[in-house]
């Protein structure tokens, strides 16, 4: 079977955003809703700007499909634009800093700014959550669940357990995709100060993957070590600038024995009766899942995009001036939880495949099954 790959294409205001997603096996079902559910939460959250006001996301799939069902062939995941107005928009003269724009002025040897800043623009998430909430319907099928929320916002802290049984409803129910309300309001009037000021904020989110087999991934070359692929994929999310798993950089500052996980039994264990004391590495050791939860943890700087404006130089002129301002967020941290999610699922879902492939459901439970089995028998004695 064709390895579990996607591409995006599109402009910010462009006709439309989409993806191509290729290599899903054949027959299970795409929940549309869930989809359009992953895009709307993508858009809501304190501090978004008047885009999220004109976009209403949601995704039609014109090819890959027959009665809802995948049949093998690409599917093609499209998203229209509201604001479509990419012809009329004027040419920036003055590069923000932060952005794209000076460096994609470097490039391309030209001084067109917007058609670096369409293409290089956070709206492309759109389409990396639609084909990431494919990926998080597959891995469904086989227990395995994403959950990411927010944990930090502007350097204040809020504490959550992901791990509680009513965790998902704690998150669902907040404005900010968090797991701590009596953060809330200090958040919500940190972002209002900060927008008042013209300024931006960022923070940090978590995301936890849930019931990974153990295995998954490899230790053969950097390109298939599942933390690396992770890594790569969170860091390419617009934004990002640091991602750690399990301890990340605390890691660095304790001795080895507080830092591994113990090997343990456990009869309620679902691989082979055995398990970790702890779960310090993150749920990944050699570049492989371990079978202990995923923890991941992404640092998003202030959205580049200032009301108030860094210094910067026209580049027709040549003379120093105030960078141009775009219509922007002061806070996208609830929108990263989102988009850091269906990454996550998607390179998980790839990994899965990789282990278990077939070109059908089908080939891909049996497989699954098989394995499971196989590890029953070699830990028999446990």
């Amino acid at each position: 079977m064709t390895e579990l790959t996607y591409r995006t294409a599109g402009e910010s205001h462009g006709r439309e955003i989409l993806a191509i997603v290729e290599g899903l096996p054949s027959g299970f079902a795409i929940d549309l809703e869930f989809i359009n559910l992953q895009l709307a939460r993508r858009q809501r959250g304190p501090g978004r700007g008047k885009r999220q006001f004109i976009e209403n996301d949601a995704v039609t799939i014109p090819t890959g499909l027959l009665g809802g069902r995948t049949i093998g062939s690409p599917l093609a995941l499209i998203i229209d634009n509201k604001d479509k107005s990419i012809e009329q928009l004027p040419n920036p003269e003055v590069p923000r800093p932060g952005h794209a724009d000076l460096a994609g002025v470097y490039k391309y040897a030209s001084k067109n700014i917007r058609a670096v800043l369409e293409r290089a623009s956070a709206r492309e998430t759109a389409a990396r959550t639609a084909a990431g909430s494919v990926a998080m319907l597959f891995l469904q099928q086989f227990g395995i669940e994403v959950f990411g929320y927010v944990l930090e916002v502007g350097g204040i802290r809020g504490e959550g357990d992901p791990n509680a049984k009513n965790s998902a409803a704690i998150r669902n129910n907040s404005e900010f995709h968090a797991l701590n309300p009596a953060a809330e309001a200090e958040w919500k009037d940190l972002i209002e100060k900060s927008g008042g000021e013209g300024d931006t904020l960022g923070g940090i989110v978590e995301i936890v993957v849930r019931n990974t087999p153990p295995g998954i991934g490899h230790y053969n070359s950097g390109s298939e070590r599942l933390d690396g692929r992770l890594a790569a994929a969170l860091m390419s999310i617009p934004a990002v600038k640091g991602v750690e798993i399990g301890l990340g950089f605390e890691s660095a500052r304790r001795k080895g024995s507080e830092v591994h996980d113990a090997i343990i039994t456990n009869t309620e264990s679902a691989w082979g009766g055995l398990d970790r004391a702890t779960n310090r590495a993150g749920g990944i050791e050699g570049g492989m899942s371990n079978g202990q939860p995923i923890v991941l943890r992404i640092a998003m700087k202030p959205i580049p995009t200032l009301k108030r404006g860094l210094r910067s130089v026209n580049l027709e002129s040549g003379e120093e001036a105030g960078a141009t301002y775009q219509r922007s967020d002061v806070c996208s941290v609830t929108a990263l939880s989102v988009v850091a999610e269906s990454v996550v699922a998607f390179e998980i879902a790839s990994a899965f495949l990789k282990k278990f492939g077939g070109d059908s459901m089908a080939e891909v439970r049996r497989a699954f099954e098989s394995w499971k089995a196989s590890i029953g028998e070699l830990f028999r004695k446990i």
